[in-house]
């Protein structure tokens, strides 16, 4: 057969184009799964990260019975709250409608962004902020209502934090889990879906009086400068 075949010329260029073809395909194949683990990691990684750090707080919603117990357990409170660990911002709105001036601390962003959209369509935008902050980078010094659905894990140092920071009118709501050290004024609920009602003047005058553990004075009086009672 002839070097200059036409059959074999036609077969080798059917064969390149077929290897160019599957070279493309292969390559857009390969972006977009590529495009597809980069948005799955954009997704993921808020709600992945927390849970590589020491001390976290996962995200689980809040039950409707749980918002329910909590606002109960503030029911003749008012002025300003602060939920630590705000996830979708469902406490927040409700704290809102019902009066409260509240904000909601949250590390993943697509959770606060949620939040304030659901805020603005409730209507209470203007009652609300949400901000991605780390709880233990922010001072909650202003608020007179704070509610914190945490893990066992950090509630030691959570206490601390707050004996130091709240003033002495405040009150602090914990669900799902109680301070290790403090003694409850009351409860409200039962099972799973319990809140523990904490008062601030009785959990600092034990600190103050040595029956907890010491915090600075210096740090006392700059908390307590900035009293929103």
């Amino acid at each position: 057969m002839s070097e200059d075949d036409p059959f074999m010329e036609s077969t080798g260029q059917c064969i390149t184009k077929e290897s160019k073809s599957r070279s493309r395909m292969g390559l857009f194949v390969t972006g977009v799964v590529g495009s597809s683990l980069v948005a799955l990691y954009a997704v993921a990684a808020p709600f992945v990260a927390p849970a590589l750090r020491k001390i976290c707080l996962p995200f689980v919603p809040a039950t409707t019975v749980q918002v329910e117990n909590v606002l109960n357990a503030l029911r003749v409170r008012s002025g300003t709250l602060v939920d630590i660990g705000s996830g979708d911002g469902r406490i927040v709105i409700e704290a809102a409608r019902r009066g409260f001036q509240a904000s909601g601390f949250e590390l993943n962003p697509w959770l606060v962004c949620y939040s304030r959209y659901k805020a603005w369509r409730e209507g209470v935008y203007h009652s609300t902020s949400f901000h991605i902050s780390d709880l233990w980078k922010v001072s909650f010094s202003q608020y007179s209502n704070v509610v914190i659905f945490g893990v066992p894990q950090m509630m030691d140092q959570l206490e601390l934090k707050l004996e130091k920071e709240l003033p002495s009118c405040a009150k602090v709501v914990a669900c799902r889990f109680p301070f290790p050290n403090w003694v409850p004024e009351h409860t409200v609920g039962e099972g799973v879906d319990t809140v523990w009602v904490y008062d601030a003047q009785s959990f600092k005058s034990h600190m103050h009086l040595g029956m907890a553990r010491k915090t600075r004075p210096e740090k006392r009086d700059i908390a307590e400068s900035h009293n929103p009672c």
